[in-house]
């Protein structure tokens, strides 16, 4: 027997912002320098990734990623730092509360 936990976060008025899929996506771009090509990797639309960080974006209050327009060298996205410290704190968060969930459910239906 074992537990699922689901992390995310809700704005102020109780609507899900940011969770494990836009974390992904942002991940992505990091990796991939493309917001294009993390949301091909995530078999996502490109309109449904933009409007994710949309979203995030007016909730958080500071841009996610940095656009620059194609060209000789071609365009692509990376993230701001604002948006690299918040990953690593959502990562840490979510972690966090795996673990804690984890050791909760341990103590309830297998110690109890």
């Amino acid at each position: 027997m074992d537990c699922a936990t689901r992390v995310f976060l809700r704005d102020d008025a109780g609507e899900k912002f940011f969770g494990e899929g836009p974390c992904r996506l942002l991940k992505g771009i990091q990796r991939t320098g493309s917001l294009r090509a993390a949301a091909l990797e995530m078999e996502m639309a490109y309109t449904k990734a933009t409007r994710i960080l949309k979203r995030a974006e007016e909730t958080l209050g500071f841009p996610l990623t940095e656009r620059t327009i194609g060209g000789k060298g071609g365009g692509g996205s990376r993230l701001t730092p604002e948006a690299a410290a918040f990953v690593e704190k959502y990562e840490r968060f979510r972690d966090g509360c795996y673990a804690a969930n984890k050791e909760l459910f341990r103590q309830v239906f297998l110690n109890g």
